[in-house]
């Protein structure tokens, strides 16, 4: 087994927050896991990449090659476009559909929205509203990893148990809301799949 993940968005939406939950998923499945530096996250709006590299076996660099990921879940649709070099022909893209416009002359939104449809294999969905229907749109980020959780070759188990372990020093109510978050994403994705 062998995942290599892209994680991509905006400061602030809670990139590190998915690396940590799959992080201890991965450790409680008994992988090998390694994660590349966070670009961007010193600037709250600013591009945020990470790679994350999971394997049954040793992994010798924590950065993923062009055309190597079989995975790019992203909080932002225009930084998911960013890193499609980096995704393999069979892979996944699992991204936000509702922009986070931070710079001058964003594109136009179905400009965006075509250049995902030309995508093979994809999942897009609105992460916010599911979130608040959830009961938080703080929970974005978790609804985000619910709808990647069915490519990333770990047990929903154990992703849900990653959440308790991260989040259970916020409180059982933040826990209940993000197995919900994580839920919502989960279902919405396997419809979609």
């Amino acid at each position: 087994m062998k995942t290599d993940i892209i994680l991509s968005g905006v400061g602030g939406q809670g990139i590190l927050s998915i690396a940590a939950v799959i992080g201890e998923a991965a450790l409680e499945e008994g992988l090998y896991m390694k994660q590349a530096e966070v670009h961007g996250m010193s600037q709250r709006g600013g591009d945020v990449q990470s790679n994350l590299r999971l394997s049954d076996e040793p992994i010798a660099s924590d950065l993923i090659p062009l055309g190597h990921a079989d995975l790019i879940i992203s909080l932002e649709p225009m930084e998911s476009l960013r890193y499609l070099p980096y995704l393999r022909k069979e892979g996944w893209l699992v991204t936000n559909s509702r922009p986070f416009i931070n710079i001058p002359r964003y594109p136009e939104t179905e400009r965006l929205e075509a250049e995902l449809a030309k995508l093979p294999h994809t999942v897009v969905l609105d992460v916010e509203q599911l979130a608040k229907e959830a009961g938080s749109v703080r929970a974005a980020n978790i609804v985000m990893l619910g709808a990647a959780t069915p490519f990333l070759g770990i047990d929903y188990e154990k992703i849900e148990e990653g959440i308790r372990r991260i989040f259970g020093r916020k409180g059982e109510e933040v826990v209940a809301m993000n197995l919900k978050a994580l839920k919502a994403g989960f279902d919405k994705a396997n419809e979609r799949k």
